[in-house]
């Protein structure tokens, strides 16, 4: 099934949107990988903590809401049951966000980016 696309859509432009989406629900330590030649899955793959399994899901819940406001309304959301893992997807921009020991414990960024350096976008 194709994904509905904003006009005008840029994934880059929009991952400088997400950014600062997750840093005004205070994600931590959010890491952006450009997929480029990786994988088809999509452009880009941001990757965030969540201090509990509560803030976990308000940001989840954050982008989600934030993605449909601009038009993404296709967006799926996996791992909202119990919140330790939660993946968003819209096409484009796949968000992960974690608990800090589940982060730790998968650590996708390293898996991600084994031959190209991390972008770090949090400040």
């Amino acid at each position: 099934m194709a994904e509905h696309h904003p006009e005008g859509h840029d994934s880059a432009a929009l991952l400088i949107k997400i950014v600062g989406w997750l840093e005004d629900a205070k994600a931590e330590d959010i890491i952006s990988i450009n997929l480029d030649g990786k994988s088809s899955i999509g452009d880009y793959m941001l990757v965030a903590t969540g201090r509990s399994d509560r803030h976990v899901g308000a940001i989840a819940d954050q982008i989600q809401r934030k993605l449909k406001e601009i038009g993404y309304g296709g967006v799926k959301l996996e791992g909202k049951e119990a919140c330790d893992w939660v993946l968003i997807d819209n096409g484009d921009i796949i968000i992960h966000v974690f608990r800090p020991e589940v982060r730790e414990f998968y650590n996708l960024e390293k898996m991600w980016s084994a031959d190209r350096p991390v972008d770090k976008t949090a400040h």
